[in-house]
């Protein structure tokens, strides 16, 4: 797949999270457990990224129907035989094939990348699902990956680049989200908020430039950007990186089962 291929408008590399961030749906396993998803229920993975937890609940023979912000992993979720279709989940209703409603929406690691109008993705699932539908979600919340978080955004403004016009993220404490998703009106189930040490696969610096892009792309291309990533890097070995090299990231995960009432 060529740069032009991979790359859209938020800077997503479809072949750069398979190799860099595949964790993050390996981790996911025991969420879907949450969802139990069952044969020929109608369900939206939401923030789909490239298909891997939408073809699994596929397999419980569900038919799924994945939504992404990005065009790449959008298209790498379609090679994986996924119906998936390019969506900003803070504007659901401006998508004709997601003008319907669903048994259940499942997401998984996206929702913290909604941080313009949070509300508004809250109160666009609840609109798709069925009367008694269920809303199944895990994102990072209040304190996730805090020191990289902070290294960024440390290194940004020392290079005099105002980070509050980079961070894309959005990680709200369990009490916050809880009452946005009462305030559309629905009933919470069960929810979790729980820290999650992860071992990254490689080094820090794979995982910037993954997922930090919004970041590290504000830097032009060579020199530049090298030399913000090395100093995060930096920043963050002290705290990050253990004594046998492996880097451990401090995620926070939140998790709930909300239900629209019948």
């Amino acid at each position: 797949m060529s740069d032009t291929a991979e790359i859209n408008a938020g800077g997503w590399r479809a072949e750069d999270y398979h190799r860099n961030a595949r964790f993050v749906a390996h981790l996911a396993a025991d969420l879907v457990a949450w969802l139990a998803p069952a044969a020929g229920e109608q369900i939206l993975d939401l923030g789909c990224g490239d298909g891997a937890l939408s073809e699994r609940l596929a397999e419980t023979g569900a038919e799924v129907i994945g939504a992404d912000g990005s065009p790449a992993m959008v298209a790498a979720a379609r090679a994986r035989g996924v119906a998936a279709v390019v969506a900003d989940g803070q504007n659901l209703d401006t998508v004709p094939e997601l003008d319907r409603t669903f048994d259940a929406v499942f997401s998984n690691a996206a929702l913290h990348w909604m941080r313009d109008d949070p509300q508004a993705v809250i109160d666009g699932v609840f609109a798709r699902l069925k009367p008694g539908g269920r809303f199944v979600a895990e994102m990072g919340g209040a304190g996730n990956i805090a020191p990289i978080q902070a290294a960024l955004r440390a290194e940004a403004d020392a290079r005099g680049i105002d980070p509050d016009t980079l961070d894309p993220w959005y990680f709200p404490s369990e009490t916050t989200y809880l009452d946005r998703l009462a305030t559309a009106g629905f009933h919470i189930e069960r929810s979790h908020s729980f820290e999650r040490p992860t071992q990254l696969p490689g080094d820090v610096a794979d995982w910037l430039t993954t997922l930090a892009r919004p970041f590290v792309t504000a830097f032009a291309e060579g020199r530049a950007r090298d030399d913000y990533v090395a100093a995060v890097r930096e920043r963050l070995a002290g705290e990050m990186r253990h004594h046998d090299g492996q880097w451990v990231a401090p995620y926070v995960r939140l998790r709930f089962v909300a239900r629209k009432p019948v």
